[in-house]
């Protein structure tokens, strides 16, 4: 294959590993916590033999996919009434309980599972300082303080629950996507000691539609210029081959 094109088709790649982070991003726009990504590219440079004319080594640039990078920004905090909606301001995560281990989220949509216990979405134990979080029937009027402490009133009486574990790391960037809006980590957790916590609220995205929009079509016109120049290129080459065979013996 001629070295432009493989120049360009590394080019679509990464513009179509664009599309598909900012198509995730808008598809994320209204889940709570989700942090935005937007992808990374470095210059990758082989060099190839001289074509005709030329001397020497020739150095060919292609693009090279290096993951992506988290904006780790806080999304505005947005009331629900929910008595189970939290949300956290400042650092840290809410930790949970999954098969796989402890996992960690900014995600603070919970709900109680059939056994009583404060649950995610998808069922996994929301932790405190002594494991999972599990209110009776007898507990009335929930209450999750600044602090993270949750207490309620039985037959009159003030009860305290437990204490949320809010977990932070020495690098968020270090923390792993593993579905469901939750994180794994291999760094040691600490108690988040500057976060606030928010009762009857969640954290709503970071991610600003307008802006993935925009960044869309940047993208969609990088991808039409590419295909425009290797469309040329294809024209160009069945121009030779044409006047190659049409000419005489």
């Amino acid at each position: 294959m001629d070295n432009s094109l493989l120049v360009s088709l590394s080019q679509q790649l990464a513009a179509y590993r664009s599309m598909d982070v900012i198509a995730n991003n808008l598809a994320n726009v209204s889940t709570p916590g989700f942090k935005r990504e937007s992808a990374k590219f470095e210059e990758f440079i082989t060099h190839v033999a001289p074509s005709e004319g030329q001397t020497g080594q020739q150095a060919l640039s292609f693009v090279k996919d290096a993951g992506v990078s988290r904006d780790i920004s806080q999304g505005s905090i947005e009331s629900t009434g929910a008595p189970l909606d939290l949300a956290i301001n400042g650092k840290g995560y809410f930790t949970v309980q999954t098969p796989n281990g402890m996992r960690y989220t900014r995600d603070g949509h919970f709900t109680l599972d059939a056994n009583g216990q404060v649950v995610t979405s998808e069922g996994y134990a929301l932790q405190g300082d002594s494991g999972a979080i599990t209110i009776t029937p007898d507990d009335q009027n929930i209450k999750i303080g600044q602090d993270g402490t949750i207490s309620s009133i039985v037959n009159g009486i003030s009860n305290q629950i437990g204490k949320l574990q809010v977990s932070d790391f020495a690098d968020d960037s270090a923390l792993t996507k593993q579905g469901d809006n939750l994180y794994s980590t291999s760094q040691s957790s600490t108690v988040a000691t500057d976060s606030v916590i928010r009762q009857g609220a969640l954290e709503s995205s970071n991610v600003q539609p307008v802006l993935e929009i925009s960044h869309m079509i940047e993208v969609m016109r990088a991808y039409q210029a590419t295909a425009s120049l290797n469309q040329s290129q294809e024209d160009l080459t069945r121009q030779a081959i044409t006047k190659l065979g049409a000419m005489p013996n």
